[in-house]
């Protein structure tokens, strides 16, 4: 008998909009001295617990998912990825505001201002 085995493709642990890669695209292209790419991790803080943190980083975790945009690299921290699996982050601007949008299928809540989620 002979057994075969079929694996399924791991899902994305974060889509990218088209104006996200733009926006990483622009961060890299004014990146300070050293930074290597961009990373998204969930800190503690906030209301809910955790909040979405974007910032240049300067060398690679191997514990980071590593996402090659475009414009450069983009990486999830390890320690996040289970509270992101599944999303999509846009940039999304208007005449007022301009930011970093997530839209989180793991978040059970979030805060009235919207800067920190729970899980």
């Amino acid at each position: 008998m002979t057994t075969t085995t079929t694996t399924r493709a791991r899902p994305a642990a974060l889509i990218l909009t088209p104006s996200a890669e733009a926006r990483i695209s622009h961060l890299m292209a004014n990146a300070p001295d050293g930074a290597i790419g961009v990373k998204l991790s969930t800190p503690r803080r906030g209301c809910s617990g955790l909040a979405y943190s974007v910032d240049y980083v300067s060398e690679a975790d191997p514990f980071d998912e590593k996402i090659e945009t475009p414009g450069g690299l983009f990486f999830v921290d390890g320690g996040s990825l289970l509270y992101l699996v599944g999303s999509t982050m846009d940039w999304v601007e208007d005449d007022f505001t301009a930011g970093f949008t997530f839209q989180n299928p793991n978040a059970k809540g979030s805060c009235g201002c919207g800067e920190s989620f729970t899980v």
